[in-house]
């Protein structure tokens, strides 16, 4: 009797529109071995009551703020305590890494002075993220709204609008607020859609999306493998 195929270590993807894509994030997991488990809340899809069957989970970003009233926020910040009750590895980006911020007791909320950043921007790593890994200079943003620190969190790396944008919680959990994410398609889309915002204080025009991506996106990129190697390590086939 021939023997069973061994099934892959399964990654929760959320999302959280219909168009929505894991992108790069997919991309790498899947050649590492993992296989997806792609669920939209939004979209009706249920959050599973345990991670016990996957190796981590990892939430995106979003149009909408982790402030927001609508049932799924609410459901799926609450639902997070999964997760960290299993101690299972998470990665929050962005909108994820908001509602991350908003469980654990912290405040997300816009920039005093009513700046965004959308575009390109210098990240500087702190004493504790450089122990961690190497980290890109210029990351890729997309947000109105920042978060605090949560309590007992460190914080890996900061920046000079939104001094918040990468933290690590406990041994597993983790909250990044840009987006390495990005395949060129999808940041062509984003250029597109979201063309309106470009008029905020502090965001870059849509040329300058594309272009920076030329210059900075190969070591967000490398950045980015590293990271998600550190988070969930290689899979344990079984």
């Amino acid at each position: 009797m021939p023997p069973r195929p061994r099934s892959k270590p399964k990654i929760l993807i959320v999302l959280h529109q219909e168009s929505s894509s894991p992108g790069r994030v997919g991309h790498m997991l899947l050649e590492e071995g993992f296989d997806l488990d792609i669920r939209r809340p939004p979209l009706g899809d249920e959050l599973p009551g345990t991670l016990d069957g996957h190796a981590g989970a990892v939430v995106f970003g979003g149009p909408m703020s982790a402030n927001d009233e609508d049932d799924f926020v609410r459901r799926e910040t609450n639902w997070l305590n999964i997760p960290l009750k299993e101690n299972r590895p998470l990665l929050g980006i962005c909108l994820g890494a908001q509602m991350l911020v908003n469980h654990l007791g912290g405040k997300v909320e816009g920039h005093g002075e009513g700046l965004v950043e959308i575009g390109w921007y210098p990240l500087k790593a702190t004493e504790a993220g450089k122990k961690l890994m190497h980290w890109p200079e210029m990351v890729y943003q997309f947000h109105r709204e920042g978060f605090s620190l949560p309590k007992d969190a460190t914080l890996l790396a900061t920046a000079d609008t939104y001094p918040n944008q990468a933290f690590r919680y406990g041994d597993n959990a983790w909250g990044i607020q840009f987006h390495g994410e990005l395949t060129r398609v999808m940041m062509q889309r984003w250029v597109v859609r979201g063309a309106h915002r470009f008029e905020l204080p502090g965001a870059q025009p849509g040329r300058d999306h594309l272009g920076g991506r030329l210059i900075w996106d190969m070591h967000l990129k490398r950045w980015l493998g590293e990271f998600l190697g550190l988070i969930f390590g290689k899979p344990a086939v079984g």
